[in-house]
């Protein structure tokens, strides 16, 4: 049963209420519903404060990430004349009584690629262009987080004031979304946490990925679920040609370790393109000759 449904409409006068309103164009109402069911959060009495209001006011905050979370309710609920908003303890307290639970079913159930065929710099060759973004994030200096995330040291001077998560995200190119997203301790290096995103690669994607992403075990992962990568790599890595392409290209193999190199064993094939390390990845796309394959890119020189 609907628990006091919440509109957030949009006037002419703030574009923040046009931000607002976007979000049920993506997140149908049915669809929060349906994320507070299955994770149980129903509630036993009648409040202001329902889930279904409060699971509201934690995606806009999402979009007002600069405003305390007492404006952002303001401003999702602007248009209920005469309502008073609720005191900051009260929606902190119904915050933490949602929990996470309905946030994460929700990211699962709404979150796919967006982009359409005729969505700029989104595909190359019919495959959706995908990447792996990594980013640190201070969380509140309490004991709990503490006792589950590192913080970063500071040297001399001890370690950081807060701690702190990482957040390696896939992220569909053509559209900045956010398909997939692992998050860990900052004492976890982004290449242990990317082996959580594979699940969510299909072999009709094109993935770019950087340099501190390049290894033999993961280019095995991605062979056997057949997903087309291309990755940069350092200069300083050996790249011995075994057949050269048009363009300055040439194929190549990778190993394991330099045991196998040497004895030629389980090595695999890639394609390598020398291009210039400054040159951006978007420039590259509208190349005649790209790579529809398991392909490598080598700098100018190691950064």
């Amino acid at each position: 049963m609907p628990q006091g449904h919440c509109t957030l409409p949009a006037d002419d006068a703030g574009r923040i209420l046009d931000r607002l309103a976007g979000l049920e164009q993506i997140i149908p109402p049915a669809e929060i519903q349906q994320a507070l069911t299955a994770t149980g959060r129903v509630n036993s009495r009648c409040c202001r404060l329902t889930h279904e209001v409060v699971l509201w006011v934690v995606l806009a905050m999402g979009l007002l990430t600069d405003l305390p979370i007492r404006q952002v309710f303001k401003h999702a609920r602007r248009l209920r004349r005469g309502e008073e908003s609720p005191h900051r303890s009260s929606l902190c307290v119904a915050r933490q009584r949602l929990g996470v639970a309905p946030v994460r079913h929700l990211f699962t159930q709404v979150t796919r690629p967006l982009a359409r065929p005729e969505t700029p710099g989104a595909f190359y060759h019919g495959l959706r262009l995908m990447g792996v973004d990594g980013t640190v994030y201070d969380v509140p200096d309490s004991e709990a987080n503490a006792a589950v995330f590192a913080r970063p040291s500071a040297g001399p001077r001890g370690d950081g004031a807060f701690p702190q998560v990482r957040k390696l995200s896939l992220v569909e190119l053509g559209t900045h979304v956010e398909v997939a997203l692992v998050v860990r301790s900052s004492a976890h290096g982004e290449q242990s946490m990317i082996g959580g995103l594979f699940r969510h690669l299909t072999s009709e994607m094109l993935l770019l990925w950087d340099r501190g992403f390049f290894s033999y075990e993961l280019w095995q992962q991605m062979i056997a679920r057949e997903v087309k990568v291309l990755a940069r790599v350092k200069s300083r890595l050996i790249l011995r040609p075994i057949r050269h392409l048009a363009a300055g290209s040439y194929l190549a193999k990778i190993y394991k370790n330099s045991y196998n190199r040497e004895k030629d064993r389980d090595g695999i094939v890639v394609r390598v393109m020398i291009i210039l390390y400054h040159e951006r990845w978007e420039e590259k796309m509208s190349h005649p000759d790209y790579p529809s394959s398991y392909s490598l890119y080598r700098g100018s020189r190691a950064a």
